[in-house]
């Protein structure tokens, strides 16, 4: 069975708020150099999922991660976990992009790859929050796709899957070759294991660029037009309601109230 884990590099969204600067003319946030390159933490659990599947049967985990001039520790974190294979996607027409465009080259490179049986993804990204490039790439693959999975069982070719709903979960069974976005319900993902430094050091990445995936640059443009980015400014008022006893300032306030159709 062949695993195939989409990843992503990140901003630490642990950072304190002042060491992120919005720029609102580029319409883009901007990190402060000492804030971290991280995996992101969602995609931490896609990558326990694949290995809580491996350590029940004979699957091969590999890892896929797109970017521009990616972190080599951090996209060696799932092979240190115990992950078997990394490709990377990097290029400089890869910057920029949105959900369609990450979801394209993504769903690209994995037809590359070519053998797989389940694809995992985190439930969404820590620095947009959108949820979409795993249902993107389960459309453009025309795979059958299940959301926000908080437990994964391989039985006979299907994938029973546990996934979170507002009041609880509900179980659901796919035909594999399938997609699957991964919450963080499935469990704490493992440390890196010290054993696996010296496999983890001797495994170089496979790296491929537009060219590598006959990928034109001037057809993965994003579709996403971001009209606006800004901070929301809170404001608040106070009114102070008086009386000359309690009851009085208690009548003024109901009919405040009344006025405002509070009440």
């Amino acid at each position: 069975m062949n695993i195939i884990v989409c990843v992503k590099e990140v901003a630490d969204p642990e950072a304190p708020d002042d060491a992120f600067c919005l720029d609102a003319a580029n319409k883009v946030l901007v990190a402060s150099p000492k804030v971290l390159r991280v995996l992101n933490p969602f995609d931490e659990h896609a990558v326990e999922a694949a290995l809580q599947i491996r350590d029940k049967t004979n699957a091969r985990v590999t890892i896929l991660s797109l970017g521009r001039k990616l972190d080599r520790v951090v996209a060696k974190k799932p092979l240190l976990m115990g992950a078997d294979q990394l490709v990377l996607l990097e290029d400089d027409v890869f910057a920029g992009g949105d959900s369609w465009s990450a979801a394209y080259l993504l769903a690209t490179a994995i037809n590359k790859i070519g053998d797989f049986d389940l694809i995992l993804c985190g439930r969404q990204a820590a620095d947009s929050n959108a949820g979409q490039v795993g249902l993107g790439i389960a459309e453009l693959l025309n795979l059958p796709s299940v959301v926000a999975a908080r437990k994964i069982e391989i039985l006979d070719g299907n994938a029973r899957v546990e996934r979170v709903i507002g009041d609880g979960y509900e179980v659901v069974e796919v035909t594999l070759p399938a997609l699957i976005t991964v919450s963080n319900e499935v469990g704490q993902p493992r440390y890196p294991a010290i054993k696996n430094i010296r496999i983890v050091n001797q495994i170089q990445p496979t790296i491929w660029a537009s060219r590598d995936i006959g990928v034109d640059p001037s057809h993965i443009e994003g579709r996403l037009t971001l009209s606006a980015l800004f901070q929301p400014v809170h404001e608040g008022t106070c009114e102070i309601v008086e009386g000359e006893t309690l009851q009085e300032a208690s009548e003024h306030l109901a009919v405040r109230l009344r006025s405002e159709r509070i009440l």
